[in-house]
């Protein structure tokens, strides 16, 4: 594992950041947007894309930037985005994008838990555009016993390790059914620095920390990345675990995080009448099956309301509903589930872990 090194604070040249996030985290830039934003977009527009960085924001050069791939069959090679655009085609896939600590301000309310304080507005869901992962693997080759495909990038800072990394398995990144894309675009303009560009790693279904932006290097392997962030971070522990010391020798022994649960949230909730509310929400995917139905209640659980589903586009994208109740009382409690295609239902209560990662207990909101 290499020595991290020390973070210099050189965020001076940051491009500007949006002012209608709400910011949880200063160098790092941190920051998401009010989930009652969010749900007003089937697409969310870019100042309401959240962001998370582990190190300066930089802005680059999208002529001149290229990702190198190592470990297919040959030489290196190295690609520009110019020749990433005219030598494969350039396909669009909408999913979520979702970072894993999402809602860790209910789960810290359990239990004190260690990250990032976020909300529920770490969530974005976005048309991506790009080439496919695996066109590219195509044209290198890959050389017979790797398993894995690592991602890198050595192009800013990073808090904890020489740069940041993370991987997945070869088999989910050639899958024909799932496009893993090298994107520079989103919602159909050039992606932009803050948000990973000029060209991000988008792997559909699973956690942000995946996602890799500013990615300069591929490398095609026998193990996963033994980045930080892929080996000692983005875990679920036990919930025994309770502090860092106790966590320290436990990392190598738990899995990678990949995708995240069944989940959904209340984004806002309207007053009408003196006995009506209307409520919006959003929900997301299970690794296993698309939202299929989002329910309301309030009074605990008793009776379930079905929400109208008014957005879903494709297996990766969220879910908006909305729902009008009548005969309320003047003040309560609502909560909200998802059900997926499977007949997974959202649990009550989301499981505690040390990291605050992967909540995924009933929405809940106040009136």
């Amino acid at each position: 594992m290499p020595v991290p090194v020390p973070m210099p604070m050189e965020y001076t040249s940051e491009p500007p950041h949006s002012e209608i996030l709400k910011v949880q985290g200063i160098n790092p830039f941190n920051a998401e947007a009010p989930t009652s934003s969010l749900v007003e977009f089937n697409l969310t527009p870019e100042d309401l894309v959240y962001c998370r960085n582990h190190g300066p924001v930089r802005e680059f050069d999208e002529e001149t930037y290229s990702v190198t791939i190592k470990g297919g069959v040959g030489k290196e090679l190295e690609l520009t985005i110019p020749e990433l655009k005219s030598t494969f085609t350039t396909v669009e896939v909408v999913a979520a994008l979702q970072c894993a600590g999402n809602r860790r301000n209910e789960m810290g309310a359990i239990k004190p838990v260690s990250g990032v304080g976020w909300d529920s507005g770490v969530i974005a869901n976005c048309r991506w555009g790009g080439v496919r992962l695996r066109d590219v693997l195509d044209h290198v080759g890959i050389q017979p016993g790797n398993s894995h495909v690592c991602f890198a990038s050595y192009a800013t800072l990073c808090q904890d390790d020489e740069f940041y990394g993370s991987s997945i398995t070869l088999e989910r990144a050639t899958r024909l059914e799932d496009d893993v894309l090298l994107a520079f675009e989103m919602n159909d303009e050039p992606l932009t620095a803050e948000h990973g560009g000029p060209l991000r790693l988008v792997v559909p279904g699973f956690l942000g920390a995946r996602w890799v932006k500013w990615l300069d290097t591929i490398i095609v392997s026998t193990d996963e990345s033994p980045n930080f962030y892929q080996q000692r971070d983005y875990k679920i522990l036990p919930p025994t675990v309770s502090s860092k010391a106790e966590a320290k020798a436990l990392w190598p022994k738990y899995p990678c995080m990949t995708s995240l649960p069944l989940n959904s949230v209340i984004g806002s909730v309207i007053l009408t009448s003196r006995t009506s509310l209307y409520v919006k929400g959003y929900a997301v995917p299970s690794p296993t099956a698309n939202v299929a139905r989002v329910e309301v209640t309030v009074d605990g659980g008793k009776t379930w309301h079905d929400a109208h589903i008014t957005y879903q586009e494709g297996r990766w994208s969220w879910t908006l509903w909305e729902v009008d109740l009548d005969d309320v009382p003047e003040s309560g409690t609502l909560f909200c589930r998802a059900t997926d295609a499977n007949g997974e239902v959202q649990p009550r209560e989301g499981t505690w872990n040390l990291r605050g990662v992967a909540f995924n207990g009933w929405g809940m909101a106040k009136w």
